[in-house]
């Protein structure tokens, strides 16, 4: 589990994608100070398993899905990419619950200063706008941000200059493809609302069962 505080920018060292699968090797050095083999490390938002602990780098396999999920297939030599160790028992919980699974992409299709911010607007699927809700949240590569305003097809973030500076978000520009993360709670509850219609029935939770047990 992750909470989208990014620790630093990590750079990409090398990477392969063969027959839909693939590995890669990032340089971190404030992430990889206590690194072991088998911890999750979130790069670019995306929970990746370290197979391997070089003197630069770590390294990492990459599976079908998650080059099919995310933007990783599409990273070169050299990309800078946010990276974030899963959360310490005791540590402090400074973003939302980030569980590092990849939910789908969307793309940038604004980026416009506004006053000390920025505002970015990212266009996604229906299948991802549904989990969006106005001052929710939502993870952009692995980064905990709050929505600004949302409508059916795209969501704007308003990025203060700490966000902007410290992750890769400085770099992103307009068409530029992101990976997304609804925000975990979202999607259980949204779930549990709406099983029975993905069955072809009626739910039985509605403005009158919501007012008889004391929600009105």
């Amino acid at each position: 589990m992750f909470t989208g505080i990014i620790e630093e920018i990590g750079y990409i060292e090398d990477i392969k994608v063969t027959r839909g699968s693939g590995s890669l090797a990032v340089r971190g050095k404030l992430v990889r100070q206590d690194c072991h083999l088998g911890d999750s490390i979130a790069v670019n938002g995306i929970c990746l398993t370290v197979t391997d602990i070089s003197a630069s780098s770590m390294h990492f396999d990459v599976s079908s899905e998650t080059l099919e999920r995310s933007t990783l297939g599409l990273l070169q030599r050299q990309d800078p990419v946010n990276l974030e160790r899963a959360m310490a028992a005791n540590g402090r919980f400074g973003g939302h619950f980030v569980s590092g699974h990849i939910d789908g992409t969307g793309t940038i299709n604004a980026r416009t200063p506004d006053a000390n911010a920025t505002i970015f607007t990212v266009t996604t699927s229906p299948q991802l706008i549904r989990y969006v809700v106005e001052k929710g949240s939502i993870a952009i590569d692995g980064i905990s941000l709050t929505i600004a305003s949302c409508d059916t097809t795209s969501f704007a973030l308003s990025i203060i200059p700490h966000t902007l500076n410290r992750t890769t978000l400085r770099w992103r520009q307009v068409n530029d493809v992101v990976n997304l993360e609804n925000d975990l709670v979202g999607k259980y509850i949204y779930r549990f609302l709406h099983k029975e219609e993905e069955k072809g029935s009626v739910s039985p939770i509605d403005r009158t069962f919501l007012k008889k047990h004391g929600f009105a």
